[in-house]
């Protein structure tokens, strides 16, 4: 049995009467066994290699591997039996990996919830594995016991084609696959076959009227109330924030309307955080029957534990069944963070522009102060938001000549291309076509765009402010014959034109340099081929080796495989480079896995181009903490995405919120702080930020209500050597929070080795309880090991550390120190060895101990500790058993440990000290 545990270390006696609460919390029946095995490999690694649990069909063609976390929790076992033919599993076209996944969901769409719904089931695969095959092969099982209606929904009608090629793919081209958006409202889709829609589409109306008025309507009346058949909500994370949107809510109101629906979710990114995780209300995890009556009490639950919790929320999922999340090995993968240093000459840019900013906001907030605005909101929203794109848009020009360079290196030792970014800058190349009558002879600045927003906005301003106005946007205009070019067109032009490029991107047209040496714009539609054509032509002739650099942004980061495929010519190992991190991880997450993916020759390599503007750290935040988030959630282990490197710049968490408080007030004056400023300053002390910082208008403007957010965004505003100042005594603040916390124990480190290097752990003893709930029982049981501390027992005696003794009293006599040899010494050194295996540092050095006088424990310097671990199904008794080690510790978080016996079973779960307490709740 693998095994979820609840650690809880006997470190404190409790008296017995209390000890009765924990084992009556989950209390059902008891047996007591003195044995278990868990197949296991190392705790020390990030992932293991995944072992299908169905004994059948052929391997997949890539190690697929399983954070451990995961792995150390064995799913159900099998009981339902497949109607898929013997020759589609022989022939493997579908891979014993996606056997797996197609048994687990249709045996968990067995269960009936105890709200009267069928349960559902989640694919958490990452990219790469085939869960598109995975979602056919469901569909034909399904089609096969007779139920031949399917609803498939997605992010594109695109997709549609791979929907089919995957059914054609594992040999049941027969299922029809028809698209909801060739389907008139009032017309009626055919009697059988799969139903292939967008979630937008979920939401259309018809403005005509007739029988269907909505879409949605369409898909119930097609259905019937009565439908059994398989909705697959594909790329699932696209109906996140159910309760907020009109989308949301649809895909919750299909849910409950067709009980008996069999559902399934796939995405590579699941959930990024538990609030998405709204619309898989088919999981069973909150509702009738449940530990959380509404899904907010679940979300309260997990979010006031930490990242502990959501760890434990994918592993109870695992071992409930209805959840698997394997994901391709990353060995020979590699990421890696390269900074980049500005030159002078950009400095100066970016000085210029945040002192035009400085003054614009002074005259903005003079304007509405003469104008006598009551409301402001709108005024400082559409001025936030420019500031924001504004010094973005230079974040990621200071980065193009490092990236070109970068890229010829790579190229030089035979490798290929990929950049991801995300802005094309298309909004601001048409806007100066439309101003010159769809004539275009230069490149057009992104940033420049924002700036011309300004006038916009100034232009309600009075007479009284006119002069200042018209100073201010000649100053603008100055600026602009400075700022960068559009990064898209600069990109291509720098690799050598569109010949050179395969542009993967949402936009129309670009802007292209002939060979003469004039530029142009052009559209980037070829004879006979709309946008979309265009974007797949480019793909082949990148994979063909025609060219051998691509740039994608979000419009074709999901869908496009450009991995170096073993049936391409173009096998040139990827260098994937993200010139602009995506502001959502989910779609970070999307656009890494178009270069890393099943049948590659080659894993790809990963660089993240960050700038030395502390300002641009914001962005790169965001996506640390989404990943953070999403490898605890998603893969059930944060440490399987600590890899990428980025956790160093996720500050939006309470150390960030704390240290930014603490800066702020030592800043203002109000507090002295412990942590001095950073060195190298006119001064040398804090009068530096209050003479330099403060005095900008931009800190000012974000001290009110201030968040981390806020901060982050508007440090873009100061100047280049005065944003990294102050960012710098940011950080250690924030550095400074953590490592008090972790030396008083407060720091919540996610999943912790108990017992790493020389340390061995036996089993003693271990308890069963039976816990009823959705879909099924879950077992809850309580083990007792004994650590065993390793060391070695006779260390090198060549390093000679000076130890200060006490200073003497008249009454002292010291005797001197006496030099020994090891084999002196080593009689010396054995004695304490072997009596500090049992016994305390007290009675090692005093001969007795107080507490082990007084009837309680003593494990101080002990070599064998005893701890107690709760595992299993935990999600179910977790409100009950948190709520009572709260009682005790004065602390929410539940620490989750892993460790490995020396019988070879390995265990997770969480670290408590009140053990003797939780026996009765559970018994």
């Amino acid at each position: 049995n693998g095994i979820t545990v609840m650690m809880i270390q006997s470190d404190v006696i409790i008296k017995s009467n209390s000890l009765i609460k924990l084992v009556q919390a989950v209390h059902v029946q008891t047996q007591t066994q003195h044995d278990f095995t868990v197949c296991g490999s190392s705790v020390a690694n990030k992932c293991s290699v995944h072992m299908c649990a169905a004994n059948i069909g052929i391997s997949h063609p890539d190690i697929v591997v399983e954070t451990n976390t995961l792995s150390s929790v064995p799913p159900p076992d099998i009981t339902y039996t497949l109607s898929i033919p013997d020759r589609t599993i022989s022939s493997g076209l579908l891979s014993a990996l996606q056997l797996e996944a197609i048994i687990y969901a249709c045996q968990q769409h067995e269960v009936i919830l105890q709200n009267g719904q069928r349960a559902g089931f989640l694919i958490g695969d990452g990219a790469g594995v085939g869960k598109g095959r995975t979602v056919a092969g469901i569909i034909l099982e399904n089609f096969l016991k007779g139920r031949k209606r399917a609803l498939w929904f997605s992010v594109s009608n695109d997709l549609k084609y791979d929907a089919e090629r995957d059914l054609k793919d594992i040999n049941a081209p027969d299922i029809p696959v028809f698209a909801l958006n060739k389907i008139k409202y009032g017309d009626t889709a055919t009697s059988e076959g799969v139903l292939f829609a967008t979630y937008s589409a979920l939401i259309g109306e018809s403005q005509a009227g007739g029988q269907h008025r909505t879409r949605l309507k369409q898909i119930l009346d097609w259905c019937k109330p009565s439908f059994d058949g398989v909705i697959v909500f594909d790329e699932c994370h696209k109906a996140k924030n159910a309760t907020s949107t009109k989308m949301g809510k649809a895909v919750l109101d299909l849910q409950s309307k067709l009980p008996r629906a069999r559902v399934v979710y796939a995405s590579a990114t699941g959930a990024s955080e538990p609030k998405n995780m709204i619309y898989m209300s088919r999981l069973g995890i909150w509702g009738q029957g449940t530990p959380f009556k509404a899904f907010d009490d679940f979300l309260h639950a997990i979010e006031k534990r930490g990242v502990g919790a959501m760890e434990i929320v994918a592993m109870d999922m695992k071992v409930s069944g209805m959840y698997i999340a394997r994901q391709l090995s990353f060995s020979g993968v590699s990421f890696r963070i390269e900074e980049i240093t500005l030159d002078e000459q950009f400095k100066l840019v970016y000085n210029k522009a945040a002192r035009l900013w400085a003054e614009a906001l002074e005259l903005f907030t003079r304007a509405a102060d003469t104008l006598g605005l009551a409301s402001r909101k709108s005024l400082w929203g559409q001025f936030w938001s420019s500031h924001q794109r504004f010094f973005k848009y230079l974040c990621i020009a200071a980065k193009v000549r490092r990236l070109v360079e970068l890229a010829h290196t790579e190229m030089q030792h035979g490798k290929c291309i990929v950049i991801g970014l995300q802005s094309t800058g298309e909004a601001r190349t048409r806007e100066v076509l439309d101003e010159n009558d769809g004539h275009l002879d230069r490149f057009v600045s992104a940033a420049e765009s924002i700036s011309d927003s300004a006038e916009v906005i100034l232009c309600v301003f009075s007479a009284k402010l006119e002069e200042l106005k018209l100073r201010l946007l000649g100053r603008i205009a100055e600026l602009g014959k400075e700022l960068p070019l559009n990064t898209l067109d600069e990109l291509i032009d720098r690799f050598g034109g569109p010949e050179k490029v395969s542009e993967m991107t949402g936009r129309k047209g670009r802007v292209v340099r002939r060979p003469d040496g004039s530029v142009r714009y052009e559209t980037r539609a070829e004879q006979g081929m709309n946008i979309d054509h265009v974007n797949i032509r480019e793909k082949e002739r990148f994979m063909t080796g025609e060219k051998l650099i691509a740039i994608i942004s979000e419009a074709a980061s999901s869908g496009i495989s450009l991995q170096a495929d073993k049936r391409v010519q173009n096998r040139r190992r990827r260098v994937h480079m993200t010139l602009e991190l995506p502001w959502s991880a989910d779609r970070a997450i999307q656009q890494f896995g178009r270069t890393h993916r099943s049948n590659q020759v080659t894993a790809p390599e990963y660089i993240f181009l960050i700038s030395e503007l502390a300002g641009e750290r914001r962005f790169a935040s965001i996506v640390a903490k989404r990943l953070e988030s999403l490898g605890a959630l998603t893969h059930g282990d944060r440490r399987a995405t600590e890899s990428r490197d980025l956790s160093q710049y996720n500050f939006e968490n309470k150390y960030g919120t704390k240290a930014l408080d603490k800066i702020t007030k030592a800043i203002l004056g109000y507090i002295d702080n412990k942590v001095p400023p950073p060195k190298g300053y006119p001064g040398g002390d804090i009068m530096f930020f209050r003479g330099n910082v403060m005095a900008n208008c931009f800190f000012l403007s974000c001290l009110p209500d201030c968040t981390i957010t806020k901060f982050l965004n508007r440090i873009l505003g100061l100047e280049v050597y005065q944003q990294n100042s102050l960012f710098q005594y940011f950080t250690d603040n924030f550095e400074y929070l953590i490592n008090k916390d972790k030396k008083e124990g407060k720091y919540d480190m996610g999943i912790l080795d108990l017992a790493p290097g020389n340390d061995e752990i036996h089993e003693e003893t271990q308890e069963k309880f039976l816990t009823p709930g959705n879909p099924q029982e879950g077992q809850v049981i309580l083990y007792k090991v004994r650590a065993r501390k390793g060391c070695l027992k006779f260390i090198k005696s060549d390093i000679y550390n000076v130890h200060t003794k006490c200073k003497a009293c008249s009454t002292s006599v010291f005797l001197p120190a006496l030099k020994v040899t090891p084999d002196e010494a080593k009689d010396f050194w054995e004695s304490q060895f072997d009596f500090s295996f049992t016994n305390c540092t007290h009675a090692n050095w005093k001969g007795k101990c107080k507490l082990i006088e007084e009837g309680q424990e003593c494990f101080l310097g002990m070599r064998l500790k005893q701890y107690h671990m709760l595992c299993g199904a935990l999600l179910r008794v977790w409100k009950r058993v948190s709520d009572i080690v709260s009682d005790i510790t004065n602390s929410s978080i539940l620490q989750i440990v892993r460790l490995k016996t020396k019988q070879n079973s390995k265990q997770v779960g969480a670290f408590t000290f009140c053990y003797l307490l939780l026996l009765n709740p559970v018994s």
